[in-house]
């Protein structure tokens, strides 16, 4: 994300997303009643309202929209806002609908009656991140999974599953492993987004370590890996493993997850030796907050933009009261397990500086 101009004490930012990730981020930071500027394409009908549709005409305009709702497909990595129009030229008029597309290169202006200090720190972190997304193969002798690590959390695209003879039958254990290597090296190619994409290796013993040295012939993608970790978990819940044990904290050094990841674990970690020192669910959080005792606070992107108006402004004003007290706002992205973790725990709960 490239920051291209910043005026807080007007509540206008503006923005241009270099990589698929920043939409992640805008998506979390933009909220219905902002008010977005960009350029983009707009039919204009030339002649009265019941002229015939083909006498309009598409045109390139700058427009201002107040917004209405922020969607946002991850399998597609396609942003959209929708929202009233606020500002335009004259031939196009104020107070109809529009749905902007954003684009990567593109810049855009959001304004905000205030922006909190999360918003700003995850535009910061967009803004500073200059670690690309990070493929992470998962192999042991039951199969392969195939992640990618991305600012939002894992998306997991491939996984193949096996059957491995027994040792006894050791021609065909030998051939079953060579075709499984194979099969994840052809996996990585279809996954990879680019060639220079850093490869992170994950698993259990020798399958691992065959997996390795098959590679050795497959330079192109030998010199990508970064890391090699051994896991205990097979498959998908391998690659969780390594996210809650901190391993990949090398190959995910510049993302926000790492972080979330460990709130979460803490808090989790805490509950279970029932100290008192944490709170979940709206009503626990908040009577914490009136005591002066969160040192962090955890809720879910979905918790956030999900509430309905007056259950926002409650949540707004809590964090800027524990930020205003030296708290922390993390918000957990639910797009990772992580967030699932959070959010069957209400979506809402925070690390206490004293038990209560």
């Amino acid at each position: 994300m490239r920051i291209l101009r910043s005026d807080i004490r007007h509540g206008a930012v503006t923005v241009m997303p270099e990589v698929l990730d920043d939409f992640w981020v805008l998506y979390n930071i933009i909220e219905r009643g902002d008010r977005v500027y960009a350029r983009t394409s707009r039919e204009i009908r030339l002649g009265d309202r019941y002229d015939r549709p083909e006498k309009g005409r598409r045109v390139s305009v700058s427009l201002g929209v107040t917004v209405e709702s922020v969607m946002w497909d991850r399998h597609m990595n396609r942003l959209r806002i929708h929202g009233i129009i606020c500002e335009a030229p004259e031939e196009v008029g104020e107070g109809s609908h529009h749905t902007f597309n954003i684009v990567l290169n593109k810049p855009l202006k959001i304004v905000k009656q205030r922006w909190m200090k999360h918003h700003l720190d995850q535009l910061k972190r967009a803004a500073e991140r200059k670690m690309p997304p990070v493929l992470v193969i998962s192999i042991d002798d039951e199969g392969y999974c195939i992640g990618v690590l991305r600012g939002f959390g894992v998306d997991i695209r491939v996984e193949e599953r096996i059957t491995l003879p027994g040792k006894l039958r050791s021609d065909d254990r030998r051939r079953v492993l060579q075709d499984l290597f194979k099969s994840a090296s052809k996996a990585i190619e279809e996954t990879q987004m680019d060639s220079d994409m850093p490869i992170v290796v994950l698993g259990l013993g020798y399958v691992k370590n065959g997996f390795l040295k098959y590679l050795e012939r497959r330079t192109d993608l030998k010199r990508r890996i970064i890391d090699v970790k051994s896991v205990n978990s097979t498959g998908k819940a391998g690659i969780y493993e390594a996210l809650r044990s901190g391993v990949l904290s090398k190959a995910l050094k510049y993302t926000r997850m790492i972080k979330e990841t460990e709130s979460v674990e803490e808090l989790l970690k805490r509950l279970g030796k029932g100290r008192g020192d944490v709170a979940y669910g709206m009503k626990d959080v908040q009577k914490a907050n009136s005591l002066g005792a969160i040192d962090k606070l955890l809720l879910t992107d979905s918790y956030l933009r999900e509430a309905m108006d007056e259950e926002r402004e409650s949540l707004e004003r809590l964090m800027r009261e524990v930020e205003d007290k030296s708290g922390e706002v993390i918000i957990v992205s639910a797009e990772h397990e992580a967030g699932a973790k959070l959010s069957s725990l209400g979506g809402i709960a925070a690390l206490l500086r004293f038990p209560i």
